[in-house]
């Protein structure tokens, strides 16, 4: 066992102080993927800095209608929570996909943003891993990938984000806030997760010693109806092999407003913006749903073994989008 120290703090700016000039530090709020990958030795903190009784535990409803959320609000508050339920559905369906009942009492807001691949390579550290260990390779490229990315990926990984809520979080179009040395700072959340590029062990655009703090939710669209699904190899409490999150408006038949993301194909929720121009002023039907779909997969890159991910993500888009656009078929 590698001993670490353990600090728990009460204000952000505490745990700033905590975190500043240390690389070996690490937050720790709900810990349902930090503390498993201490475990397995991939992750090695020398100092746990708990912000679990910091006051980012509230969801607040903002002058312009949208939503502000603690970075400590828990999965299960955040999907309960009839803010959420009645404005913004996809949301609330993504954290309920996600895992079980006893996880989702315990993980945060913010930590689910932050959890870590789960590609097998990562988390073996008896295997070389480019995200884990930059420079040592990435042996999912010719190895076991069925689950992998599809798109965005680059000869130093492959990996994907496993994130549902995160996915949601990208087609409702949220904002990320961080706190660090230089103060806050706010980043929409579709710029918030990485491509890997050659520096695949750079999750995200957070910088040393920061804290992500909040997030929050424009004003819901009237009118605009939203749905998330995922396809998954077991019922329940599995991560995507791809999912979808969309928002579409719809009036006489034309698609007035959509809003298009893919989880499951990348190192980041994947923002299907090809597909969005083509849905913009259509009708909205399933060859347009369809067309659409092309449009964003034809980027697709599939290795090996995981091509099924392509015409299943394709399908998938166009069943969530014909059941938002018609709710007669929505099955």
């Amino acid at each position: 066992m590698k001993p670490f120290g353990y600090l728990q703090v009460a204000s952000v700016e505490e745990a700033l102080r905590a975190v500043a000039g240390q690389p070996g530090a690490r937050f720790l709020g709900g810990g349902t993927n930090l503390v498993d990958l201490m475990k397995l030795g991939v992750e090695r903190p020398e100092l746990l800095v708990d912000v679990t009784r910091l006051p980012l535990d509230r969801i607040e409803e903002l002058p312009d209608g949208g939503l502000r959320i603690g970075a400590m609000v828990r999965n299960s508050d955040l999907a309960a929570a009839a803010p959420v339920r009645d404005r913004y559905p996809v949301v609330s369906q993504a954290l309920l996909a996600a895992a079980s009942g006893q996880l989702r009492n315990t993980a945060t807001t913010g930590g689910n943003l932050l959890q870590r691949t789960r590609c097998l390579y990562f988390q073996d550290i008896a295997k070389p891993c480019n995200k884990r260990a930059p420079g040592t390779g990435c042996p999912a490229l010719d190895g076991t990938h069925r689950d992998l990315a599809v798109l965005g990926h680059s000869e130093h990984c492959v990996a994907t984000q496993p994130s549902d809520l995160a996915v949601a979080l990208a087609a409702v179009d949220a904002t990320v806030h961080l706190r660090g040395p230089d103060g806050e700072r706010s980043v929409p959340v579709t710029d918030f997760h990485r491509l890997p590029g050659d520096r695949p062990d750079q999750d995200t655009v957070i910088r040393p010693g920061e804290l992500l703090t909040a997030l929050t939710l424009p004003p819901a669209a009237p009118g605009a109806r939203s749905r998330y699904r995922k396809a998954r190899d077991r019922a329940s409490y599995a991560f995507a092999l791809v999912s979808v999150a969309a928002v579409l408006e719809v009036h006489d038949g034309v698609v007035q407003r959509a809003a298009l993301a893919f989880g499951g194909l990348a190192h980041r929720p994947w923002r299907a913006r090809a597909a969005e121009e083509v849905l913009h002023g259509a009708p909205a039907t399933e060859d347009t749903f369809a067309r659409a779909a092309d449009a964003e997969l034809a980027a697709a890159r599939p290795l090996r073994d995981n091509g099924f991910k392509v015409p299943l993500a394709r399908n998938l888009a166009v069943s969530v989008l014909a059941g938002l656009a018609d709710p007669a078929t929505d099955g």
